[in-house]
């Protein structure tokens, strides 16, 4: 408590910066889709271009659902149940990603009565498949912090995942300034997917953003005065992970959201264009551009690593790496993030299974 007392002080004494970020490029089974800066339309996308390269700021904020005056996007690329799914971050202008400390958090919802490129998200029904926070060997820090050293973040989708389109919201929560209520800094974003196969699932524990998390006590995991604290756990915002992600795992859903290290996760997609209409993801309304258009594949960039569902007494961890293929390789000559070696990963992940 004596290091988060102070940290307070020093940050109420300085001026308030948001640094910046948002989610430059996404690939789903290896093949890699970019996004646009913030506020600078390149090209289609299954990535919703948002306005500014800042933090949503407050639980109540209507932008809490895809991020900054999130716009729709032009492409809906495809994904299958069980599918990998990579986010690599930017902090704009070419620099890394610039936050260590806070969750990594990512859902889905069903793009209900239409196609996504056309689907207002303000009333979609999210459901959790990953949840990641701190470092399973080192609790003291946070797997952000990968993020941070210029790592891409990978989830697997649920096996039993019903056909059809979804966005998939991962988002980023920054904790630096979360020991004063409000500090927290949300950096939401949704990718298009269009999912084939059979499953048949049924997702429990839907949420709306806004309305999942909140600022004040009743929220630990946003409002946490013990976030520097060593050794202190951390509560997880929002709902636990869902029955679809949990069975995919082989796992219960667990009852308490609390972990001193992250649940491994599930969550994935798979890749194409087609789909039209650009506009605010707000009203669903705006220019309209017309589909067609295939998705051209960017640099791929970092290394993937993701958790797993979540815990239970007895669980065992279990490694959901994906070789870095030889397609994507081949595409990301060049890139300046260039994919690492997975051995640091996997001591943790054995050292947490023993």
């Amino acid at each position: 408590m004596k290091r988060a007392a102070v940290f307070a002080v020093v940050s109420a004494a300085l001026p308030y910066v948001a640094a910046p970020g948002y989610l430059a490029q996404v690939s789903i089974d290896g093949k890699a889709y970019a996004g646009n800066i913030p506020n600078n339309y390149q090209g289609p996308s299954p990535i919703r271009l948002v306005s500014d390269i800042g933090p949503v700021k407050g639980t109540s904020n209507p932008d809490m659902f895809c991020g900054l005056d999130a716009q729709l996007a032009e492409l809906v690329v495809p994904a299958n149940p069980g599918s990998s799914v990579a986010f690599q971050w930017s902090g704009g202008d070419h620099q890394k990603w610039p936050h260590n400390t806070g969750p990594l958090m990512t859902c889905m919802a069903k793009c209900e009565g239409t196609t996504c490129d056309k689907f207002n998200s303000t009333n979609a029904q999210w459901f959790k498949i990953d949840q990641a926070g701190k470092d399973p060997k080192d609790s003291s820090q946070w797997l952000q912090q990968d993020i941070m050293n210029g790592d891409s973040y990978t989830v697997t989708l649920p096996q039993d995942l019903p056909p059809g389109d979804y966005l998939i919201r991962h988002e980023i929560i920054a904790l630096h300034l979360a020991v004063t209520m409000g500090g927290a800094e949300f950096y939401p974003s949704c990718t298009q997917v269009r999912v084939g196969g059979s499953g048949t699932g049924t997702p429990a524990n839907t949420v709306t953003f806004p309305g999942a998390y909140h600022d004040d006590d009743d929220d630990p995991g946003i409002f946490d005065p013990t976030v520097f604290d060593v050794g202190s756990k951390y509560v997880f915002p929002g709902p636990p992970i869902s029955n679809l992600a949990a069975a995919s795992a082989g796992i219960t859903p667990p009852e308490s959201q609390t972990a001193t290290f992250p649940p491994e996760g599930a969550a994935t997609a798979t890749a194409t264009g087609s789909g039209s209409g650009k506009g605010s993801d707000g009203s669903g309304s705006g220019a309209s551009a017309t589909g067609g258009a295939s998705p051209s594949a960017s640099a791929g960039t970092g290394s993937s690593k993701g958790t797993t569902g979540s815990t239970t007494t007895g669980a065992k961890v279990q490694c959901k790496l994906k070789a870095w293929s030889a397609s994507a390789a081949a595409s990301s000559a060049s890139s300046v993030n260039r994919p690492r070696h997975y051995s640091r990963i996997m001591r943790r992940i054995l050292h947490t299974s023993s």
